[in-house]
């Protein structure tokens, strides 16, 4: 059985050693005793979200609210390289959160709500808000049911000038679009830097908005023969970037564009 993952923001574990017993409480405790019903003996990981893991096993629980934990091990995970960053245009309906589960999974760094044009989904006023905060509840769950130590950065909502500005401070710009000649899977990718990779709405890319990132710098890349949605999309570009990056075990030099 593979250990669970439990969320112990930072500062908890900052100074957290091997021997150390630790006090998982607040909801996440309540998770764990309660839900997952974890017990004495029993393994067990605890992250911070910023990087840092703790391997270690429950030595007591304090009714449903609380374990003890005693740390084996403490191990500080790298920051990933290249980080990625996707521009996820508003997907309709509950397929917004669905993007925000496969694109953590997968190990986006940054994910950033996009207002294109043509999205049908729209956040405005309090649903902004309200839209926000069940992407970075659909990301909290997805990075701990991938086993995440380092959890992604749910951005606010971006308008285009926004999102033009992120491709033109990006070391590596992308623009996933069905005009493109260049299949994604041809791009090099950088061993370290910025990718951002931008996926536009159902309703497609308006040709002002293509012209303009076009003009920041982007590459314009095709993602393959058949059409996929938006909150697919996503997952199936940076799966092809990774699958050339030394994040995914490729060899660092083998795209000459080394750091």
């Amino acid at each position: 059985m593979t250990a669970p993952v439990f969320l112990l923001p930072a500062p908890a574990l900052d100074e957290v050693q091997a021997g150390d017993e630790v006090v998982l409480d607040g909801p996440e405790g309540r998770h764990a005793v309660s839900v997952v019903r974890m017990t004495q003996g029993e393994p067990i990981i605890l992250v911070d979200g910023a990087g840092r893991r703790a391997m270690g096993t429950v030595v007591g629980t304090q009714g449903r609210e609380a374990a003890t934990v005693l740390v084996n091990a403490v191990i500080v995970d790298p920051d990933p390289q290249p980080r990625i960053t996707v521009v996820q245009a508003l997907p309709k309906g509950e397929r917004g959160e669905l993007a925000v589960e496969l694109l953590t999974e997968i190990g986006v760094d940054v994910i950033v709500p996009w207002a294109a044009q043509n999205c049908v989904a729209q956040w405005k006023g309090d649903r902004a808000e309200r839209g926000h905060r069940r992407w970075l509840d659909a990301s909290r769950a997805a990075a701990k049911q991938s086993r995440r130590s380092r959890f992604p950065e749910v951005a606010p909502l971006h308008r285009t000038e926004q999102v033009v500005a992120l491709v033109e401070w990006a070391d590596v710009g992308i623009i996933l679009h069905e005009t493109a000649t260049m299949p994604i899977g041809a791009l090099p990718t950088p061993t370290r830097g910025e990718v951002v990779l931008v996926v536009g709405p159902e309703g497609g890319l308006t040709d002002a908005e293509l012209a303009a990132f076009e003009a920041a710098g982007a590459q314009i890349a095709l993602l393959g023969p058949t059409v996929l949605r938006t909150s697919s999309a996503g997952i199936a570009a940076v799966s092809a970037l990774l699958a050339g990056s030394s994040r995914w075990g490729a060899r660092a030099d083998s795209n000459g564009m080394g750091g």
